[in-house]
């Protein structure tokens, strides 16, 4: 087959793809210099939506709805707006060899891609419970959930088993997100996690205990301190049971599994510097590799708040780090200079009628304050995070926007800290007077 040639090649559709081709536009490229390669059949769109609105029984979220940039207030990138950008969407098309030093990308379909200067955005790809060896783990109705045509193969399932039981693997973002869109479609829940409380990476004791009751109010049932250990199919080949580490069997018709992600970075290996399991860049997303950028999740950058270096699974880094580095491949270009990427960590999740935001650094002592009590009406609580006298991070539930803009502010300037009883009893107060 013929080769194809590109000044800019981006491998990989997701967040950080659209939102750099929409920085490639602002910055002036030439029609047909950029494509986008992809393995996905639909144009870059806003990977959080599909463990949220996507999964509602009524008014859900669909394409061309939440193709980016809209999870930032942007104009919506449709698949026409690259065509009349001159930006060249490839589809559908898996890359199964990146040869670095001759800058070509070959396809699954042995297309051969060249390349001037090359953006990777890969993202992640999810754990699988056959990775770790358990039984009965290619029973049908087991679920993940990372790509779009994941999400629809899960939607068909809710509606096909009506009513029934679900189970789902893990605490985290994707367990806590899922959950409550099972749960809204009126499946009775069980939430099975290994740690003694659910989102352990970030929330403390006392915060996970709020979102477990309240879950359990919702009637989830909440399975801790275990694991699933097997699975029972029917004869058609479905999952029927789930066998627990602890003994137990739960009933199952769907099973959705959160346990974790990795970086896509296997076609890169050996050819460019890693670190922190992802590749290895600088403060514009360089590589070690001459015209060789690296964006979102494979990322890992100098955390310039820290003093460390960092890999970052979320859709705001992936937003900017894409931003990021559009602006210094074209400052480069020019002989300008950019500002060095100065981010603060920000994370945040919705479900049932909760709400979350977080920013900062989750290091040292905490100090909750707030009505955390899960059968009141309306609770409101929120956390700080408070190291070597400083508040390094800071956490809110139900927040305003007003709010959060303030909670924001404080992670990112670090006030002193007052005695931590000073704090809780400030609370909120602390934050909107920085």
């Amino acid at each position: 087959m013929a080769e194809k040639c590109f000044k800019y090649v981006i491998i990989g559709g997701g967040v950080s793809a659209g939102y750099a081709a929409r920085e490639f536009e602002k910055q002036g490229v030439n029609p047909n210099e950029l494509a986008i390669i992809s393995k996905e059949a639909v144009a870059p769109y806003e990977r959080p939506a599909l463990s949220k609105g996507y999964m509602l029984p009524e008014g859900a979220a669909r394409l061309p709805g939440f193709h980016v940039c809209v999870g930032s207030g942007g104009e919506r990138l449709s698949p026409e707006w690259y065509t009349e950008k001159g930006i060249t969407l490839i589809l559908s098309t898996e890359i199964v060899k990146a040869d670095l030093a001759s800058k070509s990308l070959t396809s699954a379909a042995c297309e051969t891609f060249k390349y001037e200067v090359l953006i990777i955005a890969t993202g992640s790809t999810v754990l699988r419970l056959e990775d770790f060896g358990i039984e009965g783990a290619d029973a049908k109705n087991i679920f993940y959930l990372r790509e779009i045509h994941d999400a629809d193969k899960l939607v068909e399932a809710i509606k096909n088993k009506k009513n029934g039981n679900a189970l789902v693997v893990g605490g985290g973002y994707i367990g806590l997100e899922l959950s409550a869109a099972l749960r809204i479609n009126n499946y009775d829940v069980s939430m099975v996690y290994p740690e003694p409380w659910c989102m352990p990476r970030l929330f403390t004791a006392d915060m996970a205990a709020f979102y477990e009751g309240y879950y359990k109010k919702k009637g989830v049932n909440i399975v801790k301190g275990t694991v699933a250990a097997g699975f029972v199919k029917g004869d058609s080949g479905e999952v029927k049971e789930v066998k627990l580490k602890n003994g137990n069997m739960v009933p199952a018709d769907i099973v959705v599994v959160g346990v974790g992600a990795k970086p896509l970075i296997n076609l890169f290996k050996g050819q460019v510097e890693e670190e922190k399991g992802g590749i290895k860049t600088d403060v514009f997303f360089k590589t070690s590799v001459d015209n060789v950028y690296a964006i979102g999740d494979v990322a890992t950058f100098p955390m310039k708040m820290y003093g460390d270096v960092r890999r970052v699974e979320h859709v705001d880094h992936s937003r900017k780090s894409a931003e990021q580095a559009v602006k210094a491949i074209f400052a480069s270009k020019q002989g300008k200079e950019i500002e060095a990427y100065h981010y603060l960590p920000y994370f945040y999740s919705r479900s049932f009628d909760l709400s979350w935001q977080f920013f900062g650094d989750n290091v040292g002592e905490t100090v909750v304050f707030g009505n955390r009590d899960p059968t009141s009406e309306k609770p409101k609580f929120g956390t700080y995070w408070v190291k070597d006298g400083k508040v390094m991070g800071a956490f809110l539930e139900s927040g305003t926007p007003e709010e959060n803009q303030a909670i924001c502010k404080v992670a990112k300037v670090q006030p002193p800290a007052p005695s931590l009883e000073s704090l809780a009893s400030e609370g909120l107060g602390f934050a909107t007077k920085i």
